[in-house]
């Protein structure tokens, strides 16, 4: 995975449990060691990162190692943000009478289907745009498959959905300047927020879709679920024009582990490895050993590194 060391953003993806944290560390630490100012973020819910760092890490970047820093995304805490900020634009162009029902409706919304992923994706375009400034590498940490395939969807369904926002505004202060002499279609302070909003989406798309900028990688094991997951998500990200460049398959039984079940273990573990060959043979494969140990620490990290270098 020397290549991913010339992106500017990487993202770990997969089913729960694979090893996706554990991926993303060991690759975010040998980023630091080849000199790369590097940011680990995790977007998900149950974070690792303090387990596997031995140190707390917050909503701010923490510093983990030379060149290395990182910072846990917290859904809750965004989405009451998110919430905040509508509701303090809304303020300045809502009427007072109006602000009321329109707060009520906003709180509904908060608890509705997507609300944490559209808080979540916010502070994502947030962290790529400072951290591109402030940082060589962005290594994102996701949340299990699902959560990630609806959070890299939503620059483009959102997109679309403000296009739609804006079309409709339009129209109205077009009537509204065609039967009041002071309405202005151009200073329309919703407008404005809808454009601004549509802007930012738009950049981070631009972002996510640049393969010179951007590389996304799964992490799986070789085990049925999680092979039959990573077959089901691909099309998907490829359908938002998300190539996935590399699959690593984590926890592959090493050659020198024996015993009688360990050899039943193996074998069929090497029907799941040559089904993996076989249907990702468009991808980059790399392959992780299962270690003895917990990975957590610098040395442990270091050893899963080696592999994916």
């Amino acid at each position: 995975m020397l290549h991913y060391l010339k992106k500017n953003i990487v993202f770990f993806g997969g089913k729960g449990g694979v090893g996706k944290t554990t991926t993303s560390s060991a690759f975010a630490l040998r980023a630091a060691e080849h000199g790369k100012k590097t940011l680990l973020v995790s977007t998900d819910p149950a974070h690792n990162l303090c387990d596997i760092f031995g140190k707390q890490i917050g909503r701010e970047p923490t510093p983990l190692a030379d060149k290395l820093w990182a910072l846990e995304i917290d859904p809750h805490h965004e989405s009451h943000r998110y919430i905040s900020t509508v509701k303090e634009n809304l303020r300045k162009v809502v009427s007072a009478q109006m602000l009321s029902e329109i707060e009520r409706q906003i709180d509904i919304a908060r608890i509705s289907p997507g609300a944490d992923e559209s808080a979540l994706f916010d502070r994502m375009v947030e962290i790529i745009e400072w951290g591109q400034r402030d940082f060589d590498l962005i290594v994102f940490d996701t949340a299990p498959t699902g959560h990630t395939l609806r959070l890299l969807s939503l620059p483009e369904l959102m997109g679309a959905w403000v296009d739609g926002m804006l079309s409709r505004r339009k129209k109205v202060m077009t009537m509204r300047e065609t039967w009041l002499e002071d309405a202005d279609v151009n200073e329309d302070p919703i407008y404005e927020i809808l454009t601004a909003r549509k802007l930012k989406f738009a950049r981070a798309r631009e972002v996510l879709l640049n393969s010179r900028q951007t590389a996304f990688s799964f992490v799986l094991t070789p085990e049925r679920l999680p092979i039959a997951e990573t077959r089901r998500a691909l099309p998907v990200l490829a359908k938002y024009r998300i190539p996935v460049d590399t699959l690593v398959v984590n926890r592959v039984i090493p050659d020198e582990a024996d015993g009688r079940f360990i050899q039943r273990r193996r074998e069929q573990e090497q029907q799941y490895l040559a089904e993996i060959e076989q249907v990702f043979r468009d991808h980059r494969i790399v392959k992780i050993p299962m270690l003895e140990q917990d990975v957590t620490g610098p040395d442990a990290l270091a050893v899963v590194a080696s592999h994916l270098f």
